[in-house]
């Protein structure tokens, strides 16, 4: 039914409401129901109990998601920041701070005061003779475009006074709806006004649930100029912005938000950037006090700067120490809100001094602020997102928002320890897990970790399936590399995938010079491109040079500081070059986020015993799941952990029962459990027939793996262990060896 209001073209709609004026449809009238059966207003109208005091309605045709706020992403609690009560909300003696007062003709300082006497609230710059003025045009029960009832101003800000106003056309007794009325600080300011008129030509159709809803556009006569004056009408929302709840943190002696709660922050207002980007739009003035915290959700408000991404005309808007430094010669783009974003987190995250001077184009010095020397991918995080070149930047909000996820995993796991894995959409799983010689069992162990091994079990890249080469890759079944070369080569399909695939084979079968070439003509391309890092990176490993692959994947985890996959790698070259305490530090970062990266575990396994922590070595390995196919290897390597002995740490009864008992757990073989029983009754026999005293005595009755621990016990079953391995040997050599060992140890008897 189309709407009865004398000159209105809307219609009712299943609520009940006009879509276009808002007005409540009159009783009995008729209207169409979503199911599209004819339904009288009062019959689709909810009833009073099912309405909740300052509920709101849009008056358009449009449906908005109303979901339960994502703060925390699944996985942080935020508080709730409860709703404000909008009478509450109006300032009672609303001003201009005169620190804020400049012209917006000259940028020049207006309205100070001198000589003890306050500044002028209304004037002319004294600078360029352009006029000024700091008071708000509407007052109190002032009614605009005979609909909205204003009562009061809300707050001030660069392109003009809010105030907070009832539409007398949806609200009734029952509840009010609560709108915002953005206007103009000064009506004669050409660019203001410019930008108004741009705001009301595409900001209407903006419907993101965390952006504020522009619901109209109105002018209303200047009650001093009587020119009609253009306010953007949008809705109420009542909580707190950021900047607020930072300067409220700090009134209670706390200078920063948690870094949690500051990074899910970031996570759920970048898709809302993104979806501005997607329609050409780009934000410009991105900062906490243009995003409100109401109860589970963050909206973005203050839409004033917004601008389309080709717009080479309208004023720019931005505040110093958020704006990026190439705007006000490029311009704005995505690049830029990126930067703001990035800006806005780290004043929110650590004390930020200088952050609009000293530091208004970069950040402090990693070593100069705790949070940053302590939080290594948050801070690269923060120097990609504000790096001086745009190109270097994230390139989408959606990629910023990817990647800050991943370092909320990493933070969050942390703080209580408790992995929280993801699928990667940048790399596949781990291809094997390297360094896990300790934990094998055989006549060629290799304990340390080599570059080559390291090099063919890293993850690698997901082949993006857009690229032309895809299907090709998808049908490539052989694994050889020599293979691998050859069809590709052969085939007529040339893309970025398939050259990838073919310096992966060509490090695969030690063609270094072929693999380079590749790899430059992929650089030449498209130099920023983290792919081309990554297997420069693997070239080098495979090479055995770790110094630059250290360098490469240094450079990867710049650009993903959110992907475990690029800390591993950057953990393993580090290990390589010699440097087992940065090694340390991102392999427990790793594996405390993700399990499934054994090869971290077993990293720090390896490291903490070289640093005589076998304690903590034993807690890395256990922590192995025993879903896992690695499981068994980590125990076996455990029971080695608990046998290796220092000057500073040697082997104690403890570590021998300790051992015994992981052993017995285990199912092996019976040569890898006979190989490594002897390895441990070694080591008894050893530590009980030292020539010093034990610092621990064993006790009456301990047993390993079922012998006493004593001489004549470990001896026989020492002499068991290596007669049950002659019987494995393969050969007779080797079998005559160990019977003869078998008898030399043998304890003397009467038979």
């Amino acid at each position: 039914m189309r709407c009865v209001r004398s000159g209105c073209p809307g219609s009712y709609g299943a609520e009940g409401y006009c879509d276009e004026c808002g007005r409540r449809a009159p009783a009995g009238a008729v209207v169409a129901p979503p199911g599209g059966s004819v339904a009288t207003a009062a019959a689709t109208m909810p009833s009073v109990a099912t309405i909740s005091a300052g509920s709101a309605r849009t008056g358009s045709g449009r449906s908005r998601p109303s979901a339960r706020g994502g703060l925390g992403a699944g996985l942080i609690d935020i508080p709730r920041v409860p709703l404000r009560d909008p009478a509450t909300a109006v300032m009672s003696d609303p001003k201009v701070a005169e620190s804020r007062r400049f012209c917006t003709g000259c940028d020049a300082e207006v309205g100070r005061g001198r000589d003890g006497r306050p500044g002028r609230v209304e004037g002319y710059c004294p600078h360029c003779g352009h006029p000024f003025s700091f008071v708000p045009r509407l007052r109190a029960g002032d009614l605009v475009n005979d609909r909205y009832e204003v009562l009061g101003a809300l707050a001030y800000g660069g392109l003009g006074w809010i105030y907070l106003a009832r539409d007398r056309n949806v609200s009734d007794s029952v509840s009010d709806r609560w709108v915002v009325l953005k206007g103009l600080i000064n009506t004669g300011d050409a660019d203001a006004m410019a930008a108004a008129v741009t705001e009301r030509r595409f900001l209407v159709e903006i419907d993101h649930p965390n952006i504020v809803k522009i619901h109209d556009f109105v002018q209303h006569p200047d009650p001093k100029t009587g020119e009609r004056v253009g306010y953007i009408v949008m809705e109420y929302v009542g909580g707190q912005s950021l900047r607020d709840m930072l300067v409220a943190r700090r009134a209670e002696g706390v200078r920063v938000l948690p870094l949690p709660e500051v990074i899910a922050y970031g996570v759920e207002i970048l898709p809302a950037l993104g979806y501005l980007h997607d329609r050409g739009l780009i934000f410009c003035d991105f900062k906490p006090d243009n995003v409100i915290h109401a109860e589970e959700q963050l909206k973005l408000i203050d839409l004033g700067g917004v601008r389309r991404a080709d717009d080479d005309v309208s004023a720019i808007y931005g505040t110093p120490g958020y704006q990026a430094p190439e705007v006000a010669t490029a311009g704005p783009s995505v690049a830029s809100d990126i930067y703001t974003v990035g800006r806005s987190l780290a004043v929110l995250s650590f004390e930020f001094r200088g952050f609009a001077s000293t530091y208004a184009d970069r950040l402090p010095e990693q070593a100069q602020v705790p949070l940053l020397a302590q939080e290594e991918s948050y801070f690269r995080l923060l120097r990609r997102a504000t790096h001086r070149e745009p190109a270097r930047r994230f390139q989408s909000a959606a990629e910023m928002s990817e990647q800050l996820l991943g370092v909320l995993r990493e933070v969050v796991s942390a703080v209580d320890g408790v992995p929280r894995p993801t699928l990667s959409r940048r790399f596949t799983p781990e291809r094997r897990a390297f360094g896990t010689g300790a934990g094998e069992v055989g006549d060629a162990v290799v304990a340390d970790l080599r570059p080559a091994s390291v090099a063919a079990a890293l993850p690698l890249p997901q082949v993006d399936v857009l690229d032309p080469g895809a299907g090709v890759l998808a049908t490539l079944s052989v694994t050889d590399p020599g293979e691998v070369v050859r069809q590709l080569t052969a085939t007529p399909t040339r893309s970025v995938e398939v050259t990838f695939r073919l310096v992966r084979a060509r490090i695969e079968q030690g063609d270094q010079a072929g693999a380079r070439a590749g790899l430059d003509e992929l650089a030449a391309a498209d130099p920023y491109d983290w792919r081309i890092d990554w297997y420069r990176g693997l070239a080098a490993l495979a090479a055995n040079n770790p110094g630059e692959a250290r360098i490469a994947f240094d450079a990867v985890y710049d650009e993903l500081p959110g992907e475990p996959a690029a800390r591993l790698a950057l953990a393993a070259a580090m290990e390589c070059t010699g440097d087992p305490t940065a090694a340390e530090r991102l392999y427990t970062r790793v594996w405390r986020v993700d399990h499934g990266y054994l090869s971290a575990a077993f990293g720090l396994a390896r490291i903490r015993l070289a640093a005589e922590d076998r304690a903590g070595a034993l807690a890395v390995l256990d922590q192995v799941p025993d879903s896992s196919s690695m499981h068994a290897i980590a125990q076996v390597a455990a029971v080695r952990a608990s046998l290796h002995t220092t000057t500073r740490q040697p082997v104690e009864p403890d570590d021998l029962l300790h051992a015994s008992v992981r052993l017995e757990r285990l199912s092996l073989d019976v040569e890898r459990r006979a190989r490594l029983a002897v390895e441990l009754l070694e080591a008894a026999l050893g530590w009980i027939t030292a020539a010093q005293v034990p610092r621990q005595r064993p006790s009456a009755g301990d047993r390993v793996l079922g012998h006493e621990l004593t001489e004549r016990g470990l001896r026989f079953g020492l002499e068991q262990a290596y007669r049950a391995m002659a019987q494995l040997a393969r050969d007779s050599d080797t079998r005559i060896a160990l019977v003869d060992r078998a008898n030399t140890v043998r304890p003397r008897t009467l038979i």
